[in-house]
């Protein structure tokens, strides 16, 4: 292997979700089977890198001051919905199920990990929710222990007087999922997120 198809196979193996083998084969596809596309490639890697910056107001990707979501007018100014990164803000678009605005934290605290409040997007919340532009904070942060104390960490912070209403996206059994192999924090969720039928 020459020097530079292994740096390369090292810079792609960094990439999430991507281990030796496929960094392997996706180096090789790239330098013997599509060597025509690398500079396609490499321009639209160039140009994203100059481009793509975060949203002023939420942190999610945009190429102007503020991303597609926040500029909507269309979008339901006084709901915020808060997720721990843009991929979880994707995921709930796709779903279609929300037309209000997003707020991305970048991660969520983690003691342990090192990750304090002032590594996250939070100070831009807080000034969201200080501005009055928030009536419902939506909580969708995963449902495990760094997820909770972010959680935790936000409502200890709102202003008093409850004057923004804070919600929790409800956790439980995947559609067609059974009770049988679900393990015991979704059950749990889903218990507590029971509504009526």
């Amino acid at each position: 292997m020459t020097p530079a198809l292994e740096q390369l196979q090292k810079q792609l193996k960094q990439l999430p979700g991507v281990g030796y083998r496929s960094a392997e084969r996706l180096a090789l596809h790239l330098l013997v089977e599509q060597p025509r596309k690398l500079p396609e490639l490499v321009a639209a890697l160039q140009a994203a890198a100059r481009t793509v910056r975060r949203c002023a107001r939420c942190g999610n990707l945009a190429e102007e001051e503020h991303c597609p979501v926040c500029a909507d007018e269309r979008r339901a100014t006084g709901q915020v919905c808060v997720v721990e990164n843009v991929p979880d803000l994707a995921a709930i678009e796709r779903s279609g199920a929300y037309r209000g605005r997003y707020h991305v934290l970048h991660g969520k605290l983690s003691p342990i990990r090192g990750v304090a409040p002032e590594d996250l997007n939070l100070a831009s919340l807080l000034a969201r929710i200080q501005s009055g532009e928030v009536a419902e904070l939506i909580l969708a942060l995963a449902n495990d222990v760094e997820g909770e104390a972010t959680c935790h960490y936000l409502t200890e912070r709102l202003p008093a007087g409850g004057t923004v209403k804070v919600t929790r996206i409800g956790f439980g059994l995947p559609s067609g999922g059974g009770v049988l192999y679900a393990d015991a924090v979704t059950l749990k969720s889903a218990l507590e997120g029971r509504r009526e039928y």
